[in-house]
């Protein structure tokens, strides 16, 4: 089933706050596919999306256990701590963003043209700049860093905003963001927990979160 990312008159408060009555309208989604690879650990996580025409909004839900956060910089392998992440290729351009945000707040993202693993890396992709960076806001509920790990359960939450004017320097002219589809997939990972974990919104066929062709359908309403 495709996501409807619902338009919005009121900005979400950037807080992290799942109750902000600005969320209430959104349709509520969930990261609930495993991969076997990981351990027995496997948190409940829900997201919510939305738009205003001129930004994309998203928050996370995570009620988790074995928190680590070591990652403080742009750009840092994030996916090694407990992160969320999304995944997302709008309806023009060449590739995806994967903006990954670990529980502490740190965040990279970058622009995919080619997913296809070459050495160590992605065959073709662009690092967003700090520059760029800044332009994207984010906020979690989790300290900054996050050692030792926290292996009782605890409930965190993540939320970012991205301009459309951002992304558009990538894609070119996007038009508009009302009645459009993208393809997208949502994430869960923990690589260097003490309980590794791996899990998605949409299923992906191998242990691999880069893979567009498992994406799935968001609507922009």
């Amino acid at each position: 089933m495709p996501y409807t990312v619902k338009r919005t008159a009121t900005v979400p408060a950037l807080k992290a706050d799942w109750e902000d009555p600005a969320w209430q309208h959104a349709e509520l989604g969930e990261i609930g596919v495993v991969r076997p690879e990981g351990s027995d650990h496997v948190p409940k996580v829900n997201f919510k999306l939305l738009h205003d025409g001129d930004h994309i909004y998203g928050i996370f839900r995570v009620e988790d256990r074995y928190v680590r956060v070591l990652a403080t910089e742009f750009q840092a392998s994030v996916c090694r701590d407990s992160c969320v992440e999304f995944f997302f290729k709008p309806q023009r351009g060449a590739g995806y963003f994967n903006l990954e945000i670990n529980a502490g707040g740190a965040f990279l993202i970058y622009y995919v043209r080619d997913h296809r693993r070459s050495g160590s890396g992605l065959a073709d992709y662009a690092k967003l700049s700090p520059e760029e960076g800044k332009l994207i806001k984010v906020k979690t509920t989790m300290p900054q860093i996050v050692d030792p790990e926290i292996s009782e359960p605890i409930t965190w939450c993540a939320q970012f905003t991205i301009p459309r004017s951002l992304i558009e320097k990538y894609t070119g002219d996007l038009q508009s963001l009302n009645d459009c589809t993208w393809e997208a997939n949502l994430y869960k990972c923990g690589d260097d927990t003490s309980h590794p974990h791996w899990i998605s919104w949409k299923p992906v066929t191998a242990l691999n979160f880069h893979l567009p062709e498992c994406f799935g359908k968001l609507i922009l309403a």
